[in-house]
């Protein structure tokens, strides 16, 4: 424990009286003092004498000391006044009443992010889930949204104090570091929220971690977990959402797992299964038998909703020019853009083969 958490408290205290009044560690190490001089000083002489007391009062040298809650065989942690007389006495009995307190807010806070990330990573039995959610008082029926923050440069980490400032609810919202890189946050929803809001303080995140709009993350969404028992599926899809956005949606830095659409089904496909299907759409020619130029127009025509007249618009050429460009196509791979079920065909074809490039496959 850092003993920053007792030092806040320690101060505050010392406003109100003229005495001496610290923390030693279990090894007699002075962690916190209002007199800032004796911080590091080491006191193993009292440690056995302080364990003894069984956590009451005891004077030695001229010291009171009362070990704080949480100690077995050996404490953890004492509170010490200067002074051995009734004045010292009771200013060590109130000074760890709240030193308590702090600790176990501590504690607690600690606690319960270390189970809030167990939970997202799927490391609790679900029947324990309940029984840690009661200890720890933590609402087990609520909307919570689970982000998925990953740097682009991965010698880079993401800063989680900037994401920690964005939420300040200590008590509601978590933000974990999970794996080398990636850092999590759990954000409690209202009741009414929905998956528009997810996106746009998935925004409000990207947006405050860029850096000179040079420095960037990737954030994936995972639908909202309406129940702790939800928050690993959606940390999943929150991890899948990143993923297959590096393969489908390599321009965009905010992935809700809700719009991957089929890149998401081809994602999950085999890749020998992926293979087959290209082999079988392109009987005649292998799609790599499409120059660059072609692939842009028929990127354009996707674009354009199949619209003959609105894609040759955009492309700068004439209308005939567009429908000779789509007659080749036809030729090439027995394919016409223009029927639905051919674009759709073709569609998906396009994204099996990026995804199968993306695994270092060439078919």
């Amino acid at each position: 424990m850092s003993g920053r958490i007792f030092q806040n408290v320690i101060l505050q205290i010392k406003e109100t009286t003229d005495r001496t009044i610290g923390v030693i560690d279990g090894e007699g190490t002075v962690i916190s003092c209002s007199d800032l001089g004796l911080v590091g000083n080491k006191w193993p002489e009292y440690v056995d004498i302080v364990s003894h007391a069984e956590g009451g009062l005891i004077a030695c040298q001229g010291k009171t000391f009362k070990t704080l809650s949480g100690w077995g065989g050996q404490f953890d942690y004492a509170v010490f006044v200067m002074g051995d007389d009734e004045v010292g006495r009771v200013i060590c009995s109130v000074s760890s009443v709240s030193l308590n307190a702090a600790k176990a807010y501590y504690e607690e806070k600690h606690d319960r992010a270390s189970f809030i990330k167990n939970v997202i990573t799927d490391n609790i039995m679900l029947g324990d889930i309940y029984m840690r959610a009661k200890e720890l008082r933590v609402a087990a029926e609520v909307p919570r949204g689970v982000f998925l923050i990953r740097h682009l440069e991965k010698a880079e980490t993401v800063p989680i104090d900037v994401i920690s400032d964005l939420f300040p609810d200590r008590q509601n919202d978590f933000v974990l570091n999970v794996g080398d890189a990636d850092v999590a946050l759990v954000h409690q929803l209202d009741e009414t929220t929905g998956e528009r809001t997810l996106y746009k303080i998935a925004v409000t995140l990207e947006e405050a971690l860029r850096v000179g709009g040079e420095t960037r993350v990737v954030i994936g969404v995972g639908t909202v977990a309406y129940h702790l028992r939800e928050l690993a599926k959606s940390y999943k899809e929150a991890q899948i959402a990143i993923e297959v956005g590096k393969v489908f949606d390599t321009e965009k830095y905010v992935i809700n797992y809700e719009n991957l659409g089929i890149g998401r089904l081809i994602y999950q496909l085999p890749t020998t299964l992926c293979e087959m299907f290209l082999q079988e759409v392109f009987k005649k020619n292998p799609i790599d038998a499409l120059d660059q130029e072609t692939l842009f127009t028929i990127h354009k025509f996707f674009e354009n909703n199949l619209n003959v007249s609105e894609t040759a618009r955009k492309l700068f050429v004439h209308r005939n020019t567009l429908v000779y460009r789509l007659e080749k196509i036809k030729k090439l791979t027995g394919l016409d853009l223009r029927e639905f079920d051919d674009a759709i065909t073709f569609k998906v074809a396009l994204m099996v083969k990026k995804y199968l490039t993306s695994r270092g496959i060439e078919a």
